[in-house]
């Protein structure tokens, strides 16, 4: 099936949902998903409000829950069962969007993930349900719209993955830049990681770039000659090869879809990210402003 845009406007979707191709042609997924500390729940605040003829999907639920780590990339046959089962098959255009106040949040994350197992009919809502809402666009209640079960083949780009070793590799030979898009006190080691047993910091070579500096204030993308300035301004060339890292894989899928908008198809993932980095890295490869790593 031939690629969508990376980004599909309110209007785009609602205009859709009007004539009949969102549970056809069309699934629209809410794929929200809070840290704890904000005592939110996805599913609750899915039935209460979301957009019409949306399903929930569980970003944690389709992840690999063997992992030490959080929201790790589910294997092939885990990620094909778990779409299939939301009536999602190779032929159905998929928009993801979440309901996070920043407007956007989980949603590039799982069109990553779309994208890494090859489906390349995957967009993300722009702004998500705060700008939907902020539109005055409609909102249903109730349970996901179900759908009967379709047949999804993965076809997996596994290069598109790097792991702790390659990461560990890239610091002694500098060959990748790698962009993290936690905030910038995270990044630094002066502000606190949600996950309670990590320290904030970042590894060598890492270039801070905040996910959030891609948004405006209703939680839609920046213009391209923005997004692109953005990228310049942190000296982060995307003419050269590119990875992105962040807390635990999420943000940094920000990142990889503001590259593609900007015509840059190839940025990976470290996938274990901050999280993995953070346990298994030694202290002279932890770089904070704060406390740091002990010995």
């Amino acid at each position: 099936m031939a690629a969508a845009q990376a980004v599909v406007s309110a209007k785009w979707l609602a205009d859709a949902i009007r004539n009949g191709l969102v549970g056809s042609k069309i699934r629209v997924l809410d794929s929200s998903w809070y840290t704890p500390a904000t005592k939110r729940d996805p599913k609750a605040e899915f039935a209460e409000r979301h957009i019409p003829g949306a399903s929930f999907f569980d970003v944690v639920e389709c992840s690999d829950r063997s992992s030490p780590y959080c929201f790790t990339l589910p294997a092939s046959k885990h990620f094909s069962r778990y779409v299939g089962e939301l009536g999602i098959s190779n032929d159905t255009h998929v928009v993801v969007y979440d309901a996070h106040d920043f407007g956007l949040y989980t949603s590039p994350r799982v069109w990553w993930m779309f994208r890494q197992f090859g489906h390349s009919s995957v967009s993300v809502l722009d702004g998500g349900l705060k700008n939907w809402l902020a539109e005055g666009r409609s909102v249903t209640s109730g349970e996901d719209a179900k759908s009967e079960r379709k047949d999804f083949q993965v076809t997996a780009n596994p290069a598109w993955v790097k792991t702790y070793e390659d990461v560990l590799e890239n610091i002694s030979t500098k060959k990748v830049q790698v962009v993290d898009t936690r905030p910038a006190g995270r990044y630094r080691g002066l502000e606190p990681e949600p996950i309670e047993t990590t320290l904030p910091g970042h590894f060598p070579g890492a270039v801070n770039l905040p996910f959030t500096s891609f948004l405006d204030s209703s939680g839609r993308f920046l213009a391209n000659e923005d997004l692109s300035r953005k990228f310049k301004e942190a000296k982060l060339q995307l003419d050269q090869p590119l990875w992105a890292t962040c807390s635990c894989g999420v943000t940094a899928c920000f990142a990889i879809l503001v590259a593609q908008l900007l015509g840059r198809q190839d940025v990976c993932l470290y996938d274990g990210s901050w999280s993995e980095w953070f346990q298994r890295a030694s202290p002279e490869h932890i770089i904070s402003e704060g406390e740091g790593k002990k010995m």
